[in-house]
């Protein structure tokens, strides 16, 4: 799970910045997602690059659900009977709403996948016009609201994730204050980088 969650980590942060080059404008959008459908051309032929990065990805995916299957059985089975109290003390909220965040980005990823890459569910998509799509896409309110929703979801999921995965993969230099603090300058870095478009597009300063 640590290992997964390192590798979605890295390419949420550069899909976040990429994100970010649309306040340069339509030209130098439009060119950075140019950019990426023709990476590795002309050996690979035009998006192949970025399928191949998809099945990586959701092959991570798919490793991390399996994972958290696994830590849940397991921690199911190391106490079978359940606690009388349940008041949480020590537990964070990031944490103990893991689950649901989980839940919560997967729909959100199908969802994503099918608005901006596919266009199924896109009212009017334009291939190989990014900035058009997004612009388009958030000026619906409430597409907005739930990319904004999911991405907060996200920042809470990578709040109590990023400090887990520290811990599994021996991080110790540094103070579990300093790692929590950490954790949370990210989650909050991720949330306000991906929810600043739908929000600029909603207030009228990206159109």
């Amino acid at each position: 799970m640590a290992v997964t969650g390192v590798v979605l980590l890295l390419f949420i942060v550069a899909h976040m910045v990429g994100n970010l080059k649309i306040f340069t404008g339509e030209r130098h959008f439009d060119e950075y997602g140019a950019f990426l459908r023709n990476i590795g051309s002309p050996v690979l032929g035009p998006s192949w690059y970025l399928w191949v990065q998809r099945a990586v990805l959701l092959g991570a995916v798919g490793l991390h659900i399996v994972a958290a299957y696994q830590l849940a059985v397991r921690s199911r089975a190391a106490r079978p009977v359940r606690y009388v109290h349940t008041d949480t003390v020590a537990a964070s909220y990031a944490s103990r709403t893991m689950r649901w965040s989980g839940v919560i980005i997967g729909l959100f990823v199908i969802y994503h996948l099918l608005h901006f890459t596919t266009g199924a569910v896109h009212p009017d998509f334009e291939f190989e016009h990014p900035y058009h799509n997004v612009i388009v896409g958030f000026q619906v309110p409430y597409v907005a609201l739930v990319y904004i929703a999911a991405v907060a979801a996200l920042g809470l999921h990578l709040y109590h994730g990023i400090w887990s995965l520290c811990q599994t993969l021996g991080v110790r230099s540094t103070s579990e204050r300093t790692l929590r603090r950490f954790a949370g300058i990210v989650g909050v870095t991720v949330f306000v980088g991906y929810a600043s478009v739908p929000a600029a597009v909603l207030a009228g300063v990206l159109s």
